[in-house]
């Protein structure tokens, strides 16, 4: 049977980046949601020693010293601490992990788990860009851009920009 904590309320942010700033809590979480659900701790432990070996995890072929030793590392720290931190629920009599109330939260800074901030930044630049080429283009008399000052167009692109930061950062 799994362990119920006392936690209440998500994830401090300090505490996520203490939870991922370990390679291998950090491969629990992306194991555990690509599974899609629930995974065993010896599997996840084969997917760490072989990637830690630098082994293909179809090849069979991952150190058993190595296996061992991660195996051990997850049942007495990894696995306890995201157990605490409420981001896993382990289930100790299938030896299985599931998502716990907080994963989630975790997995929202893993990488490709997260609205692409790449897209964000994208419009942001892309906004700049188009603001400079509006307001440079009011030099040239073009009727519809110069009739609107370049100091507006510049804090209509702020705005843009602004409002766009905005609803990402209240999302």
């Amino acid at each position: 049977m799994s362990v119920q904590t006392n936690r209440t309320g998500s994830l401090a942010e300090s505490e996520v980046f203490h939870i991922l700033g370990n390679d291998r809590r950090r491969a629990i979480v992306q194991l555990l949601a690509e599974k899609s659900g629930q995974v065993g701790v010896s599997d996840v432990a084969t997917e760490i020693a072989a990637t830690e070996s630098d082994v293909d995890t179809d090849s069979g072929s991952v150190p058993n010293n190595l296996y061992k030793s991660v195996y051990v590392s997850l049942q007495q720290t990894h696995l306890p601490q995201l157990e605490e931190d409420d981001v896993i629920e382990y289930d100790s009599d299938t030896k299985t992990i599931h998502p716990g109330q907080n994963f989630e939260d975790v997995l929202t800074y893993v990488d490709g788990h997260d609205d692409d901030p790449s897209n964000v930044l994208q419009f942001h630049f892309a906004a700049a860009v188009v603001g400079l080429a509006v307001i440079a283009l009011t030099g040239f008399d073009i009727p519809l851009v110069a009739t609107v000052d370049p100091v507006l167009w510049s804090v209509a692109v702020l705005l843009v920009i602004g409002a766009s930061s905005l609803y990402c950062i209240l999302e």
